[in-house]
């Protein structure tokens, strides 16, 4: 097979379309790329691939470490493609802030999964993007929407700022809880209840189905105290045992009614619409932000701004500001 360099962008699309995995898992290299090259070559791939997007259930999926996201993310997709259905799984990998490395291995997390002909699984490393969720990831969903996928599942590692990025890009945010016996709003931020459009309680197996229904009640209380969704769409709360694929159908049917739900009183295509708009902006903030550290002068500038800020000859704001007055007026 080709290389990278040598495959036309033309190929790469036509067998994007036609479903092949190796040419797709190619092309989201190309995305995630910082080479220029690559990088013109994959805005030309995602062109051209935008006509066929946009056919998918995008779901976010997130919860703190020790929730379960992985096993139940195999149950959900493993029952996603038992429908017939095919499901990419785009798990936003932690990256050490030292090494710059991705520190977890999906594929190894998901073994069922990942060897299942219908189900395309992509670790992507964070790297230094906002709340650990990968820069690239809309253009990737773009192409694995191109690749025939028509479930887009997106994982966030469940820390800082992810849930509200990913939130940005999905049409139903899904927010896996554990039971723990009276605490469970404790330490949960506002927002992301906000934000949830189911709440699952995972582990509601042996001991811990007491436990369960327990924090189900919790929060179905807690949840009527928020202001109604914009969408229309109420909130529920069900309980699950991913290890026990038990729960799995009745979370898959919820999706289904909210879909329906939000595209009859016209809430999914506002939704959709407003994404495209900040796929916009954000990609012109990439730009001008990629364009404007990779120019000599400013490496130059930076480099001497940084030496007096060190010295306490200037303060950082002041700094800011006289470099971008010098080169933007």
């Amino acid at each position: 097979m080709n290389s990278i360099h040598k495959t036309s962008v033309d190929e790469f699309v036509s067998n994007i379309l036609n479903g092949n995995i190796s040419y797709l898992s190619r092309a989201i290299t190309l995305v995630e790329s910082s080479n220029s090259k690559h990088q013109e070559k994959a805005s030309k791939i995602i062109e051209k691939c935008l006509p066929h997007a946009n056919k998918s259930v995008r779901v976010g999926i997130t919860g703190v470490p020790g929730v379960g996201k992985s096993t139940f993310i195999e149950a959900f997709g493993k029952y996603i493609t038992s429908k017939g259905e095919k499901v990419a799984v785009l798990a936003i990998d932690p990256s050490s802030s030292l090494k710059k490395g991705s520190i977890l291995g999906d594929k190894t997390r998901m073994n069922a999964l990942a060897l299942d002909p219908n189900a395309f699984i992509r670790p992507s490393p964070s790297g230094d993007s906002l709340g650990g969720v990968a820069k690239k990831t809309k253009e990737t969903i773009t192409l694995c929407e191109a690749a025939g996928f028509n479930y887009i599942i997106v994982e966030t590692v469940g820390v800082g700022q992810s849930e509200i990025t990913v939130n940005s890009m999905v049409d139903f945010f899904l927010l896996l809880k554990l039971a723990n016996a009276g605490d469970e709003l404790q330490g949960i931020k506002r927002g992301i209840i906000e934000m949830a459009d189911t709440i699952v309680i995972n582990k509601a197996d042996g001991d811990a189905i007491k436990n369960a229904k327990v924090a189900k009640n919790e929060f179905s209380r807690a949840l009527h105290l928020y202001p109604k969704k914009e969408n229309g769409w109420t909130p529920k709360v069900l309980t699950c045992s991913a290890l026990h694929n038990k729960g799995i159908d009745e979370i898959y049917k919820i999706i289904e009614t909210f879909m329906k739900t939000t595209k009859a009183n016209g809430s999914f295509n506002k939704k959709r619409n407003q994404q495209k708009k900040n796929w916009f902006l954000e990609t012109i903030n990439n730009e001008l932000t990629s364009k404007f550290y990779q120019n000599d002068k400013i490496q130059e500038e930076l480099k001497s701004y940084f030496n007096k800020i060190e010295k306490s000859e200037i303060n950082p704001y002041k700094a800011a500001h006289e470099l971008l007055k010098k080169n933007y007026q």
